[in-house]
């Protein structure tokens, strides 16, 4: 036990009556984290207590709290496990499982940069336990190398949700923007909110960090760095080591997108694309075997050999409980009893070397041994999978089935699946795909948008969020439906029925009803009533004459700027009366009166004057009340003097 740990007052202490501390794993910023004894059921945990000068602050305690209530939410094999969560005094503790072993971070300084099959191995575990965390709606914030875990069992996991936070609560302030610079995603530093598309980002940096042996950013300030993640790219893996596929490279350059909408969209996206490139490249995850004397940690190699380590602890286990020292004497009945066994356990061995190599025989010759295993040639073309299985020893057959996910012309599955072991010149059938199943879309205007739905179901369809707009149906009645073909091509209608494919996106178009009338009304009510049902009202109105309207109230309302319907939130200017146009008085001075009566009446005036009209041929008009050019209202009525 070193000085350190000697002097650490709470190594041999019992917290809360069930755990006894034996020993410092590591410490941190937050917390220190020590292996104790649990003596109520009897086995090794990891304890973690908080610094005693953070546990007066109520956040640092409530970010304690949280990652017990983070990391218990979620029961996946590759999440460390929370067992418990305490207060002892001043002492505010997490139970946690105990994994004797390395972090990735040492692993990484011990090999500097790692093998493929060891970074696919060390990625799908990783990604396997942060969909589960993302799953419950948890971004874990603090990815990177320290956090996750290799167990001398060759189980990965990784831990710390000190910083998770559930994602619809994303938002951090500068103090809570802890997460550690070489791994920050650009959004955090720009706006600082996170979601789960930044843990994906921090891993795309942690898989280039693995391919790579470094970082893709450097600067001797954080915020330097920072910058670069901000400003600047990812580059391919491969420009630093030629010996990364194209696959990883994509991977890498996909999930550090400067953009979060353009990064898978969680770690089970990520996930499922990992699983392509496995078998694409024909590398699986490495298995994990444990045996009482010897455990495979199939994370260390020397070039491409792995090492199968004894089971010794780590460098970053903790020192054993101290027992006392054995006497010469019993060191010597030991050693005594050890070589009487070897001889034993020779003859044991020289036996079980007959009985194998008699069973060797039987196996490769009539037994399971004689088998084949059929090859896994999904994403082949026919061509490159049949000429696998022939090679194989096997007799290919080509079948055809539809899919979404796997492109026309490239192998689904085999029948029987891969990995089954059949007789030789078994017959194997290749599914290969036809793309995706076509289908006939029923007429959907006319309908309600829950009929709709339904008669999409069956589909496949990706149905996008409905478009809600004005129109001459009555309300939530389907007037069209749009389609986004998954192949790229240019969009079509499909209200009136169509032809579709499986995976294509489909958006219906839903009535609200006509834009309401509010013709005849003052501009107050009539604005009442639009915003009423989510359309703008200009402030700025159009203003024109009216015959039928009365001045200042509303005639109607401008056409839509874009071609189509009204849709909330539109912007909509009002056209407002001015009353009836002014009329100018007609010059019929000089004008014989009945010629100067049918002027003025057929200028949309009243022309009144004392002649009978049996008489006024007989007259001349000398002037007119109002004058002529005088402007008058419709319907005014005007003087006519006459002299004859």
């Amino acid at each position: 036990m070193t000085t350190s740990q000697q002097a650490d007052p709470l190594i041999g202490r019992l917290v809360d009556g069930r755990y006894r501390v034996r020993a410092r794993i590591a410490r941190g910023g937050m917390a220190t984290v020590y292996v104790a004894t649990d003596l109520r059921l009897e086995r090794r945990i990891a304890l973690k207590v908080m610094h005693g000068h953070l546990s007066d602050d109520s956040v640092f305690q409530s970010r304690f709290i949280q990652e017990a209530r983070a990391a218990a939410r979620l029961a996946d094999p590759h999440v460390v496990n929370v067992f418990d969560q305490g207060q002892d005094g001043e002492l505010a503790y997490l139970v946690m499982e105990y994994l004797p072993g390395i972090t990735l971070r040492e692993l990484m300084r011990e090999q500097r940069r790692l093998t493929v099959p060891q970074t696919i191995t060390i990625m799908d575990a990783v990604l396997s336990g942060l969909a589960a965390a993302h799953r419950a709606g948890i971004v874990h914030r603090d990815v990177k190398p320290e956090n996750v875990l290799l167990a001398e069992d060759g189980r990965i996991k990784i831990g710390d949700f000190g910083l998770a936070r559930a994602t619809t609560a994303n938002t951090a302030s500068g103090a809570q923007l802890m997460g550690t610079i070489a791994y920050l995603a650009p959004e955090l530093v720009t706006r600082g909110t996170a979601d789960a598309r930044s843990d994906i980002y921090a891993l795309g940096i942690m898989l280039y960090e693995m391919l790579t042996g470094e970082q893709p950013y450097k600067g001797e300030q954080p915020m330097q760095i920072a910058f670069q993640h901000a400003t600047d790219s990812v580059p391919r893996p491969s420009v630093r080591n030629p010996g990364v596929p194209e696959q990883l490279d994509e991977l890498v350059l996909w999930a550090t997108e400067k953009s979060p909408d353009e990064r898978p969209d969680d770690a089970q996206a990520m996930l499922d694309r990992l699983r392509v490139i496995e078998r694409e490249l024909g590398v699986a995850p490495a298995p994990t075997t444990t045996s009482a004397k010897t455990t495979t940690l199939s994370l260390r190699d020397t070039g491409d050999q792995t090492l199968v380590l004894p089971g010794t602890a780590p460098t970053t286990a903790p020192a054993p409980v101290s027992e006392a020292p054995l006497d010469n004497a019993t060191l010597l009945r030991r050693r005594t009893a050890q070589r009487r066994s070897r001889g034993g356990l020779l003859l044991v061995l020289v036996l079980l070397l007959a009985v194998l190599a008699g069973g060797a025989g039987w196996w490769f010759g009539s037994g399971p041994g004689s088998k084949l295993s059929v090859p896994d040639v999904a994403g082949k073309t026919w061509e490159v999978a049949s000429a696998a299985i022939t090679k194989d020893g096997l007799s290919p057959a080509q079948g055809s089935e539809n899919s979404v996910t796997v492109p026309a012309g490239q192998a689904i599955r085999t029948d029987p699946a891969a990995g089954t072991r059949v007789d030789k010149k078994a017959k194997v059938t290749v599914m290969i795909s036809a793309g995706p199943a076509q289908h006939d879309v029923p007429k959907l205007d006319g309908v309600t948008e829950a009929q709709a739905k339904a008669a999409l179901a069956p589909f496949h369809l990706t149905l996008q969020d409905s478009v809600a707009l004005f129109s001459g149906a009555d309300s939530g009645i389907v007037i069209n439906a749009e389609v986004t073909p998954r192949s790229g091509a240019a969009g079509y209608e499909c209200g009136e029925g169509c032809s579709i494919f499986e995976g294509d996106q489909i958006r219906l178009l839903v009535s609200l009803g006509p834009v309401p009338d509010v013709s005849g009304m003052t501009v107050g009510d009539a604005t009442g009533k639009l915003t009423a049902v989510k359309l703008q009202v200009n402030p700025d109105s159009n203003y024109s004459y009216s015959d039928s309207v009365p001045k200042d109230r509303v005639i109607g309302y401008g056409d839509r700027p874009e071609p189509g319907n009204w849709r909330p939130g539109d912007t909509i200017t009002l056209n407002v009366s001015k009353g009836p146009e002014p009329i100018t008085v007609p010059n019929v001075v000089g004008a014989n009166l009945a010629d100067a009566m049918k002027t003025l009446s057929d200028a949309g005036l009243n022309p009144q004057t004392s002649v009978p009209e049996i008489a006024w041929s007989l007259f001349q008009v000398t002037s007119t009340d109002p004058k002529a050019g005088d402007s008058v209202d419709k319907n005014s009525t005007i003087r006519v003097k006459v002299t004859g």
